[in-house]
């Protein structure tokens, strides 16, 4: 038996919009693009997918009793920080908090719709991540 991720699925009121922005953010293409569902992959790897929510409620971040709870975030390596930071800004997220510790500078991000996203640079090996 064989098991394969092919694409993480975030809900959005507008999937071809928010499809335009990780399109713009990763540079990966655009393979479905319908007003109910839109995916991007990298070639053969596992992409992301947009799935038309049109009771979509943003998520609130930091979390706060009672609101809409983040139900995962995506983590990005990169290899300019302010540059893929600059980016992401001009593509229209926008920066929501960040850190910096010996193992890697992050910094974090909401996309249009709320999304949580992290843009990371390590520090040192890579070994063990």
């Amino acid at each position: 038996m064989s098991i394969r991720l092919t694409a993480t699925v975030l809900g959005t009121p507008d999937p071809r919009a928010l499809a335009r922005f990780y399109q713009r953010l990763l540079d990966w293409p655009i393979r479905d693009d319908t007003p109910e569902w839109a995916t991007l992959r990298p070639g053969d790897g596992p992409g992301l997918s947009f799935q038309l929510e049109a009771d979509h409620v943003r998520p609130v971040w930091p979390p706060q009793p009672g609101t809409q709870q983040m139900q995962l975030h995506l983590d990005l390596e990169v290899d300019d920080l302010d540059a893929a930071c600059a980016l992401a800004v001009e593509a229209g997220a926008e920066r929501i908090g960040g850190y910096d510790d010996p193992d890697e500078m992050v910094r974090i991000f909401a996309d249009p719709d709320g999304h949580v996203f992290c843009l990371f640079v390590p520090h040192g090996p890579k070994e063990g991540r």
